[in-house]
């Protein structure tokens, strides 16, 4: 239907499931040219280890992002995000001494 809104998609899921559609039809692909099977199978083995490789490298980076996110947002910096010394507003402040001191 047109007007139905779809749900959000994980694009990890969607990285891994065209991995694994790449896993089944690059083996299928070579034995169709006359590749041989042992050849067919070590491919699609290489393959399944590269998506499974490529799915948790991606997931570390999801949560990674989302453990940054969090911390960013508890972290009230103020206008200008600076905090710390030297944060200070105005003009100079000598730290209650005068140059006549």
């Amino acid at each position: 239907m047109p007007g139905t809104p779809h749900p959000p998609t994980d694009p990890v899921s969607d990285v891994v499931r065209w991995g694994a559609f790449s896993c089944a039809l690059v083996p299928l692909v070579l034995l169709v040219c006359g590749s041989s099977p042992i050849g067919a199978v070590g491919t699609a083995i290489g393959l399944a280890a590269v998506t499974c490789a490529c799915r948790a490298l991606l997931r570390q980076s999801e949560r990674t992002a989302a453990r940054l996110a969090v911390e960013r947002a508890s972290v009230h910096r103020g206008r200008h995000g600076r905090t710390g010394l030297g944060a200070h507003r105005g003009g100079r402040h000598g730290g209650g001494r005068t140059p006549g001191d």
